[in-house]
């Protein structure tokens, strides 16, 4: 099992890609999105704003409001897509990563993994 810690800075460099973008074109395709995390054997939700690009991954705490696009998975496997984003719709039909967001998010999304 991996830490909390690893699976927040796996989630930092996943997020840490939209930099890559341009600062308008971030604007306009991922506006103040939000997105978070939850994995389950560790008993923690981070959570992060997509448009900003730059956005810290921060802890979830009991009062925040769900965030629009939630993805649930086990750490190894956050760790792992945070390598290789390629693998989440492989890690999403073999039930090992849960997605909840509206079908324009999940095209969205697919520009960040």
């Amino acid at each position: 099992m991996t830490s909390a810690e690893e699976c927040r800075a796996a989630l930092q460099k996943l997020a840490g890609r939209l930099s890559e973008m341009s600062a308008d074109k971030r604007e306009d395709y991922f506006g103040n999105r939000s997105m978070s995390v939850t994995i389950p054997d560790l008993g923690v939700t981070y959570a992060t704003t997509l448009g900003a690009g730059d956005d810290p991954v921060r802890e979830v705490g009991p009062g925040d409001p769900p965030a629009d696009i939630r993805v649930t998975a086990n750490s190894d496997e956050v760790v792992a897509l945070a390598e290789s984003p390629m693998n989440i719709a492989r890690s999403w039909v073999a039930g090992r990563v849960k997605i909840e967001a509206s079908m324009k998010d999940l095209f969205r999304l697919r520009r960040l993994l």
